[in-house]
């Protein structure tokens, strides 16, 4: 999943949400959500701004239902399916 930020949504609103985005994510992990990894780019492309990684498509659109950075209209989400090399 990748979110892009809405046009005219300013850093400090995205810092104000994010508090409940983070109650929110570390909610749905601790309850057995499948969220794998989470977090921002380090040098995003204009509207890019981060980036989550789940065990299913399911889990990220039930993810995605629930998030204040979505619910609060400040990221589009996008759904990509990965294909994952496994290396071990």
């Amino acid at each position: 999943m990748i979110y892009s930020l809405r046009e005219g949504v300013h850093r400090s609103t995205v810092m104000d949400v994010y508090p409940r985005h983070k109650a929110y994510y570390e909610a749905f992990r601790a309850a057995g959500g499948g969220l794998l990894a989470l977090g921002p780019f380090q040098s995003p492309e204009p509207g890019l701004s981060s980036m989550g990684i789940f065990t299913s498509y399911g889990e990220a659109e039930r993810f995605i239902a629930g998030d204040p950075f979505v619910t609060e209209g400040l990221a589009d989400p996008k759904l990509l399916e990965w294909n994952a090399v496994h290396l071990a």
